[in-house]
């Protein structure tokens, strides 16, 4: 299953969503979700992203590829512009916060995937640089199934 998501970047701030559904009720996470039959991995990224934050995101740049092979899962994660810092909790969250990346809240991370994908940025942003990644989750990894 094709999953698409983004990393909403404000400033020098990213945008993440507190769970209101299991798995990882409470924890945090980037907005993100499966893609809809018919639907291309942009306006996929969009939706999740409007879904999820109540977020309008522009800019969207391809960022990783994450596969998750022993739960036939890959993840399409891109950066994205937050169009304006406004934003809301939809259904499936119960808060949503902008983050420096010395407040990101690395314990409470809902998924592997999510912390994986925060480390590649988070080690590019210095640079400026954010080259495309291709990275596979090892199972080993505790990782709750979204």
């Amino acid at each position: 299953k094709m999953v698409v998501g983004c990393i909403p970047e404000w400033k020098d701030e990213i945008l993440l969503c507190r769970r209101a559904i299991d798995p990882g009720y409470g924890k945090w996470t980037l907005p993100a979700g499966y893609l809809e039959n018919g639907e291309t991995v942009m306006e996929g990224t969009r939706r999740e992203t409007w879904e999820e934050a109540g977020a309008r995101i522009g800019n969207l740049q391809p960022f990783a590829l994450l596969n998750l092979s022993f739960i036939s899962q890959v993840y399409l994660m891109f950066r994205a512009s937050l169009l304006k810092a406004d934003f809301a909790a939809g259904s499936e969250s119960l808060e949503i916060r902008l983050f420096r990346e010395e407040d990101i809240p690395w314990s409470q991370l809902a998924f592997t995937v999510i912390r994986e994908t925060l480390k590649l940025y988070f080690e590019d942003r210095p640079a400026g640089i954010f080259p495309f990644h291709v990275h596979d989750i090892d199972p080993s990894f505790r990782f709750e199934r979204e």
